[in-house]
């Protein structure tokens, strides 16, 4: 039975959407303080305070983690992740005043129901209202207006969503993802090979394959715009602030098992690494899972997926 991204001790997650604008936020709560790296692969990334997650800068933990639709308008919703947490005393000791330290990364998702309608403050302060070990997948939060598969166009693409996944050690050390899967690639099983979401023929439906469409050389001008997938790998392993990043680089594996193609001008594809406890294990093995992880959390991701915004979903296996 796959797991979540809450099986690892101190991590919660809370969603608030909004249905008819097919957009919304995940918060990734961390319930004390969590040690937290990044790596962004994409080249048309959003994201706010990335650069604080890197080794020599100040700042060593992080209160909270969002992933928000709405393009760089989403990122909005932050704010009221901050002051939920101003609420409950969290944040960093800066002076006499506590500073919550929120990293957020955004999908484009204003293609795909209202546009006029994103993620605000608001939606962020209720998202980490909910935060809680269970949390919905598919159709929910920030998965709520993604999609893959979009080298015809949007209305050629095939609706995805937000999945999870776990693994425990035989050392007790667990590794959890959580992924927000809105590619410009296709999403296939890497262990069968078989497309599971992608582009379809606009004439019969049928699947088609997007590298042979890229190997045609076909111009994608605005089509290939709009994309991103984004993933919060965590562990309660013991791990400093370099090893999160190296935790992060690691885990983009799992990107490129199923996502193909990955990493594109199009896509700000970007991971986070969350460190929660104290459990001891090599950095190596912990990454290698985390890579794991992150592909079963993306075929969830797709496979929990609903039909939305005149969107196919693929149909659900295991």
């Amino acid at each position: 039975m796959l797991g979540k991204i809450t099986d690892v001790p101190g991590v919660l997650v809370g969603h608030a959407q909004d249905e008819e604008a097919l957009t919304g936020c995940t918060v990734l709560l961390a319930e004390r303080p969590a040690v937290c790296g990044v790596d962004v692969r994409g080249s048309a990334p959003g994201t706010r305070e990335t650069d604080l997650l890197r080794p020599g800068r100040l700042v060593q933990r992080v209160d909270a983690l969002l992933l928000t639709g709405g393009s760089a308008f989403g990122l909005a919703a932050a704010d009221g992740v901050m002051r939920w947490l101003e609420e409950h005393g969290r944040g960093y000791q800066a002076g006499d005043v506590r500073v919550p330290i929120v990293p957020a990364a955004v999908i484009y998702d204003l293609d795909l129901g209202r546009a006029d309608r994103r993620p605000d403050a608001e939606m962020g302060y209720l998202a980490a209202s909910r935060a809680s070990v269970d949390f919905a997948e598919g159709n929910a939060g920030a998965g709520t207006g993604a999609s893959v598969g979009k080298a015809l166009g949007i209305a050629r693409a095939t609706k995805s969503g937000l999945g999870s996944a776990s693994l425990r050690l035989d050392s007790g050390v667990t590794v959890g993802a959580l992924a927000v899967v809105n590619a410009f690639g296709e999403v296939r099983d890497p262990e069968t090979g078989r497309r599971l979401a992608g582009p379809t023929n606009p004439l019969t439906g049928e699947p088609v394959d997007t590298l042979e469409l890229l190997r045609s050389a076909r111009e994608l001008g605005n089509l290939g715009l709009g994309n991103t997938t984004l993933v919060v790998v965590a562990t309660d392993a013991r791990l400093t602030k370099e090893e999160a990043n190296k935790v992060a680089e690691m885990a983009h594996d799992g990107l490129a098992r199923t996502i193909v193609p990955v990493h594109t001008m199009f896509d700000g594809d970007t991971v986070f690494a969350l460190s929660t406890g104290d459990r001891t294990a090599s950095v190596s093995v912990v990454g290698a899972l985390a890579a794991r992880v992150t592909e079963l959390a993306i075929l969830r991701a797709v496979r929990a997926a609903r039909p939305a915004g005149g969107l196919p979903a693929a149909a659900a296996e295991g």
